[in-house]
């Protein structure tokens, strides 16, 4: 039988830390039955909660402190892993709806919510890219990059190049080991993504390897001179993650949408589609290309590499970049 919770203090009375009380909130709504419902529901409530205690989350531990904006930008960071291909879109979507369904016992009421996952996300329960990514001419890219420099941006005019020109991802490119890849570059010709990547696939057991190019040392001399004094990334010695963020990467996000650019993930994009015509001799699909079509497996070993490039274990993520394979 459930418990009656007067729902005052901390985390509305189930106890002093957030993922002990989104559980305890389900326990008490499901009573002794439905034991893989309220697993299920857990386990996305405790991926909530790792976000709210990350760089890009709120730092709240109370869930009396969460609102709906909090929740929108939740929203918003599950529509980025699913447009980075980390997880899918239903795996989102359920995500989403878990955490409604655990504020909702937590709170009592339904005054805090999503009003729609589906809608939140913005996305249909498909992830092949069917539109060309912004960001693959150069002289487009370099605009940008001059235009957030003119605006005392120069970290994330870097941070554009570094993009563009390797594929890493936002965090990777705010954390690179400057010195080490600009030694990479030197001696061996290329360099490896190690800094900022996702968990596990670090260190020599997921070496990450690009091929250097005029455009790459660009990139990686620009990151440079935007490096602060004393550091060796793009990050001041004072500075956090989070901090940098909410900041600098925040505001310049006005100036990129200015520019005609939706996000750092087109330029990701961008680098996969122009990798896929090197490897095959053909345009990407997005971009109209037949390759995919003439040479199933010249095209599936050029995926396998662009997945391997960008940071993936998975090659179906890089239809979400370059496009399907129908």
């Amino acid at each position: 039988m459930a418990r009656v919770v007067k729902r005052s203090g901390r985390n509305f009375g189930f106890g002093r830390q957030l993922s002990y009380a989104g559980p305890q909130a389900l326990k008490d709504l499901f009573g002794d039955g439905h034991f893989g419902t309220v697993k299920a529901h857990s386990d996305r409530w405790q991926a909530f909660v790792h976000w709210c205690r990350s760089d890009e989350g709120p730092g709240l531990n109370d869930a009396r402190q969460i609102d709906r904006e909090i929740l929108m930008r939740y929203a918003a960071h599950m529509r980025e892993q699913v447009d980075q291909g980390n997880v899918g879109i239903a795996t989102a979507q359920n995500r989403l709806s878990s955490v409604n369904r655990t504020m909702a016992e937590l709170r009592g009421d339904q005054y805090v919510k999503i009003p729609s996952p589906s809608k939140a996300l913005g996305l249909q329960r498909s992830c092949v890219r069917s539109e060309a990514p912004q960001g693959q001419d150069r002289v487009q890219v370099e605009l940008i990059a001059q235009a957030l420099s003119e605006r005392q941006q120069p970290r994330v005019s870097a941070i554009v190049l570094l993009v563009r020109e390797t594929g890493m991802r936002l965090r990777e490119a705010i954390l690179a080991d400057l010195p080490r890849l600009q030694r990479e570059a030197q001696r061996l010709g290329k360099i490896n993504i190690q800094d900022g990547t996702k968990g596990g696939r670090s260190g020599a057991s997921a070496p990450r390897w690009i091929t250097v190019s005029d455009q790459v040392r660009g990139a990686l001399d620009r990151a440079c001179e935007a490096s602060p004094s004393g550091s060796r990334n793009l990050l001041a010695s004072n500075e956090s993650y989070k901090d940098f963020m909410q900041a600098v990467v925040r505001p310049a996000r006005d100036i990129l949408h200015e520019q005609g650019l939706k996000g750092f993930h087109e330029l990701r994009a961008a680098y996969a589609c122009e990798r896929y015509e090197q490897l095959t001799g053909f345009l990407a699909p997005v971009n109209d290309g037949r390759g995919h079509r003439e040479d199933r497996r010249l095209d599936q070993l050029a995926r396998q590499q662009i997945s391997h490039e960008l940071g993936h274990n998975r090659i179906d993520v890089v239809s979400a970049y370059i496009g399907g394979r129908r």
